[in-house]
This record gives C-alpha cells, structure tokens and sequence, in this order.
C-alpha cells in the first residue's frame, strides 16, 4: 500500500510540474517598470572637457515601464527628473575661464521613448548578466538661468567684441523644450525573474547650442549635450520563480 502511495505522489507530482511548465511557456512576461538614481553630465561650451563636466554634476531620478516585446527588444517609456550645471569657475585652466567667469544651470525634466535591444536574447528569462543598448526619441523640458554677470573684457583682446556677441546671446534668449535622442548602453542583473538592478549611460544629442544660454560668445561651431550615468532596479509583477515538488522518499 505505502508503495502505491509513493508511486500515485509520483505521478500527481509530475503532472502538477508539466501543468506548471506549460502556464509557464504561455504566461510569458510583457511588462516590467523600474526606478533609478541619475548623475547629470553637462557638455558644451562651459567645459574644456570633451567628455562633459563631471565637476558640476548633478543628481537626478529615473522611472519607466516597459513592454517585452521579443526575447531581443524591449520598449521602455523613460521619465527622468534631474539638472544640469555649467561654470567656468570650476577650472583653473586654461586661465581664460576664470576672467570669462560664465556659469548656467538648469532644472530638467525629459520624457523619452526608448528601445532595448539584448543581445543574448535573454529578456524573458531575466536571470544572470544581460549587457543591452538603447536609442529612442525624447523632449527635455527646462528652465536655463545663465550668468555672464563677472565677465572681465579688460582681460580678451576682443573683449568689445565678445560684449557684442553676449548682447547677441540675451536676444536670442534660451529654450524650454528641446527635442533629444537618447542613445546609450547598459547592463543588468536578474536576481530572479522578478527582480533585476542596472547600470547605464545615456548620451543625449541635441541640435540647439543654447542648453547653457550661450553660443556667439563661446563657440557657435560647437552644439551642446548631456549625459546620464544611472543605477536602479527592475520589478516584473507577477513574475515567480521556478516550481517544485517535495522530494518523495
């Protein structure tokens, strides 16, 4: 009799995992949001470097959800509230920043429209190591103040000059909404299908030199950009992890 047992726990047992595996194969995840600390990097004409002004970052946050499209892609709507900042004054070379003195900052919020693409094709697993890249569309919205107000003109040869272009500058005034294309890469960790944390970085390229509210008086050649550098955290509702049965002695 206790034999009988056994094998009926057995069998009961393995149908329960086969009923299990197929839920499992037509349950697939569609859905996951998340959550994320920001750095803002400013680049443009208030920075002698070209990778951006880590001196004047600034803290932001992140949230998106995102639909699973493919074991490949993943469409994510990004909402992002941050700030960029700007300033001469924070280098000591080369010498002219510190006699030109300009200075901006800004409060930001963007909304983008981004797409994933993974290729381990691991998304619907969400488990491991999963390196990623990311490009979309987006609309940052701002609200630039710059400050021109310590300009030394005595210390440029074309001091009057640069007075003229600053004039020019105020009368173009600075933008509120700028279009931008986020393009970037990432890498996440799946704790378990429900849970993963991320690193990334986001470039966003823009077509408008006056994210810092200045651009005849420093160099109209040159566009202006930032950068984010973002940790967070991935949930996926309803995921679970895997099934078991207790072992039948």
């Amino acid at each position: 009799m206790i034999s009988k047992m056994k094998k009926i726990i057995f069998v009961f047992c393995g149908l329960i995992m086969s009923v299990s595996f197929v839920n499992a194969q037509e349950k697939i995840p569609k859905f996951e949001v998340g959550a994320g600390f920001s750095n803002y990097i400013y680049q443009g004409d208030l920075t002698p470097n070209n990778l951006g002004s880590y001196e004047t970052m600034r803290f932001g946050l992140q949230l998106h959800g995102s639909l699973i499209l493919s074991p490949s892609f993943i469409a994510r709507t990004n909402f992002a509230i941050g700030g960029l900042r700007g300033d001469d004054a924070a280098y000591k070379k080369p010498e002219f920043r510190r006699f030109r003195n300009f200075n901006f900052r800004t409060s930001l919020v963007e909304l983008s429209e981004l797409v994933l693409w993974n290729p381990l094709k691991t998304n619907y697993t969400n488990t491991g190591f999963s390196p990623y890249l990311m490009g979309g569309l987006g609309i940052s919205l701002m609200n630039i103040k710059s400050d021109r107000a310590n300009f030394n003109p005595d210390y440029f040869i074309e001091g009057a000059q640069i007075l003229q272009n600053i004039a020019e500058d105020e009368a173009h005034g600075t933008p509120t909404v700028i279009p931008v294309i986020p393009i970037g890469a990432g890498i996440r960790y799946g704790f378990s299908p429900a849970l993963a944390v991320y690193a990334e970085s986001s470039y966003r390229l823009m077509f408008n030199d006056y994210l810092d509210g200045f651009s005849k008086a420093t160099n109209p050649d040159n566009g202006d950009h930032y950068q984010t550098i973002s940790v967070g955290i991935i949930f996926r509702p309803g995921a679970k992890g895997k099934m078991a049965c207790p072992s039948v002695k």
